[in-house]
């Protein structure tokens, strides 16, 4: 443990530790009841096993500050169920499980840049940017006269990813997608 934080130091993102494993603070809120002491309620996601709890904490109450390292690296390509990244200040390479990656996998492609997030050294999570541009390779057609407002179809992405796109996308369209809910924001290019 690199040090301690005190609650009234609590944001969201934070990174804490507590009973010897790395949380990210997703939500928190300050409670000053009218008897007794004031107490923090919290909702922490492990970063290790992506679960949530919802501990509360008395107000100036302390919890580890974890070994955190973020390094920026590229993702260079998968085998198997692993994900290789690079260092891109000094070239080295380490890989990430499928299963660790989560939903990060489906926005992954060649020569992206991510931060991948280290705890005691080891590489436990990625953060990606928060859009990325992905080529469509399989969509149906949009049906001539179905003008429906705001009708979706499915499209495949590059990394296999599917995602609900508006009709008049086709196949070999880029798209702008958000990586933090996995939606459509924009088509970018066209295919030419």
């Amino acid at each position: 443990m690199a040090g301690v934080i005190d609650t009234s130091e609590f944001r969201k993102g934070l990174k804490i530790e507590i009973d010897g494993e790395p949380y990210e603070i997703v939500d928190f809120q300050h409670v000053k009841p009218g008897k007794g002491s004031a107490f923090v309620r919290t909702t922490i996601r492990s970063l290790l096993s992506g679960r949530v709890l919802q501990p509360t904490l008395k107000s100036g109450e302390k919890v580890g500050k974890p070994d955190i390292e973020e390094k920026d690296m590229q993702y260079l390509y998968v085998q198997g169920e692993e994900f290789y990244f690079m260092d891109t200040r000094n070239y080295e390479q380490t890989f990430l499980d499928e299963k660790v990656l989560g939903d990060a996998k489906n926005f992954l492609k060649e020569n992206i840049n991510v931060a991948v997030l280290f705890y005691n050294g080891k590489a436990i999570g990625v953060t990606l940017p928060n859009s990325v541009d992905l080529k469509v390779t399989q969509c149906d057609p949009g049906i001539r006269g179905d003008t429906v407002s705001g009708a979706l179809k499915p499209a495949t992405l590059e990394t296999g990813y599917t995602v609900n796109v508006p009709l008049f996308i086709e196949e070999g369209d880029v798209l702008k997608i958000d990586t933090r809910d996995g939606k459509y924001l924009t088509r970018v290019a066209t295919r030419g």
